[in-house]
């Protein structure tokens, strides 16, 4: 028996502007939607989806789970994920942690 992760669940206030910056940020797709909640897939259909949904209360302190997004142009990518809504949490050596317009904080890797 094996396991994959299928999926990551993303918190969210306004739905629909989360579902704009993951799209925009991942470059996946909607493949479902309601009031709710939104999946998003990547295009070609491989590695997990992210599954956003609407919460009342907003986050209060450092994530305990967070995405790695893998790049091979650290800075460039941190700067588009700005122009999207990101903003800045902190920088190391290899990766910049960054935080959703929702304060989800994920890290930009060097690949």
């Amino acid at each position: 028996m094996g396991i994959r992760i299928g999926g990551v669940g993303i918190d969210t206030n306004d739905l629909a502007a989360s579902t704009a910056f993951w799209q925009a940020a991942t470059g996946y797709r909607v493949t479902s939607s309601d009031a709710a909640s939104t999946y998003l897939t990547a295009p070609e259909g491989a590695g997990p989806h992210l599954f956003l949904q609407v919460v009342p209360e907003r986050p209060t302190g450092k994530n305990r789970l967070h995405l790695d997004l893998v790049t091979g142009d650290v800075a460039g990518e941190v700067d588009r994920l700005q122009g999207l809504g990101a903003t800045e949490v902190g920088r190391h050596d290899g990766w910049v942690v960054l935080a959703d317009p929702d304060g989800n904080q994920f890290c930009v890797v060097g690949s």
